[in-house]
């Protein structure tokens, strides 16, 4: 299959493709259903879509309306592309032949965001190896004090361990409880254990490996990791004192709760938006101020080479240092005591723009489907692109038609809009001259 495609690209886009496609069929079974008969196509499609792309976002209650077969599969294809579809393709090449050709390694390199190619087979080894031991770890807390704090047999606890554990640490926001997290809004076990994992599962592979080699010695930590560190505290401290404080009074939300349970629960609110989907308070009833709050955060999303979504923290924070740097009046973008590539800024940039673009086209067309306000739909559509989770609540209630952009939307924002993009370009070109310089007026 790699030889009919001329870039790597297009082997992450086809590869995820044919994953949704085949749990389509996996749940369109009727084994997969906790009823009789089979799930409606639209439902199969939109569930394997939202789970393979790590988002979250149901038309249907996970946890009564699939069968215990059917919420396997939903496991394993939200471990699937957690850990990147090529990730796992690479390991078994490795596994089964051991050895790796150039083709596969730049498929892999595309997906890991891997620096050098020569170091594909060892991430490929750790990312599988610290996942694995991350949602152990994360399972086995959850399991405890589901036996011990709320009476589950342990059979039971196991279980429901085992599926959040992996579906928090791939910020994938799936929950077996029909109100997600909710019932555990005051729990701080339960609350702090999957917001841990999501946060690490989001700060992205490439930024775990650099502290774990350099946690001692800060100086020697990558542009990467201190934009991303940096940008994530500030997004959740802040993201923790907007939200807590519009929702204070809130008796739908928080407003009923003791004060340390308010604080806990808008922390939890702060870290859902970077694609964990998970919510402890009804989004539905959140002020509009808080939508608005949260829509930046999704659309924000976490760090690189993880398991989050959005345009990444690392992006966001790299513009911020363009936007200061020309304020300045600055020839060269300094981080650090390191200079930003011009590419990087470029890319950074376009990114931005063509998510922007495509939320706000998004946006128009459920405008026009749908009877829904505005905040509410930019919410749900900022929701699916930032491959999130959370929603309004009218995610059930949308037409085919919107239910389908939001399918397209939300592989969109998995394999990211610049990636898709290179994807259909069917060869690189590069021009052998340049044309004079010219400067326009700008603003």
């Amino acid at each position: 299959m790699l030889e009919r495609f001329q870039h790597p690209a297009q082997v992450v886009v086809s590869g995820f493709a044919v994953t949704i496609v085949t749990g389509t069929l996996l749940l369109s079974l009727p084994q997969a259903t906790a009823g009789a008969g089979s799930a409606h196509w639209l439902d199969a499609l939109f569930t394997s879509t939202s789970a393979v792309c790590v988002t979250g976002l149901v038309t249907v209650d996970t946890g009564t309306y699939w069968s215990t077969f059917g919420e396997l599969v939903i496991l394993g294809l939200i471990q699937v592309g957690g850990l990147g579809l090529m990730t796992l393709a690479t390991l078994f090449a490795i596994l089964l032949s051991r050895r790796l050709g150039l083709r596969a390694r730049m498929v892999a390199q595309a997906e890991t965001k891997t620096m050098r190619m020569a170091d594909v087979r060892r991430v490929v080894r750790n990312v599988v190896l610290f996942s694995l031991v991350a949602e152990t770890l994360v399972a086995g807390v959850l399991t405890a004090r589901l036996v011990l704090g709320h009476g589950e047999p342990l059979g039971r606890a196991l279980y429901l361990g085992v599926f959040h554990a992996v579906s928090a640490f791939n910020n994938a926001g799936f929950a077996l409880w029909p109100d997600s997290l909710v019932r555990f809004a005051t729990d701080p076990w339960i609350n702090l254990t999957i917001c841990t994992a999501v946060i690490v599962g989001g700060l992205g592979f490439p930024v775990v490996f650099d502290l774990a080699r350099h946690w001692r010695r800060p100086s020697g930590w990558t542009i990467l990791t201190r934009v991303t560190l940096t940008m994530t505290a500030l997004l959740l401290a802040g993201g923790t004192l907007v939200l807590t404080m519009a929702e204070w009074d809130n008796p739908a939300t928080l407003g009923a709760m003791s004060r340390p349970s308010r604080w806990l629960a808008g922390f939890a609110a702060a870290v859902m938006p970077r694609t964990a989907g998970f919510n402890t308070i009804d989004v539905a009833q959140m002020r509009t101020e808080s939508w608005l709050a949260t829509d930046v955060l999704m659309f924000i999303g976490g760090g690189s080479a993880g398991t989050a979504g959005g345009i990444k923290v690392t992006t966001f924070g790299l513009l911020g240092f363009v936007l200061w740097a020309e304020m300045r009046g600055e020839a060269r973008v300094n981080v650090g005591h390191r200079r930003l590539p011009e590419g990087t800024q470029r890319q950074a940039l376009a990114i931005v723009l063509l998510s922007v673009g495509l939320v706000t086209a998004m946006t128009f067309a459920l405008l026009a489907l749908t009877p829904y306000s505005l905040d509410r739909v930019l919410f749900e559509v900022t929701s699916a692109f930032g491959t999130v989770g959370l929603s309004t609540g009218i995610t059930a209630d949308l037409p085919d038609t919107g239910q389908l952009l939001l399918i397209a939307l939300m592989f969109l924002g998995r394999i990211g809009p610049l990636t898709f993009a290179t994807a259909l370009a069917l060869r690189e070109r590069a021009h052998r001259y340049e044309l004079p310089e010219e400067r326009p007026i700008v603003g």
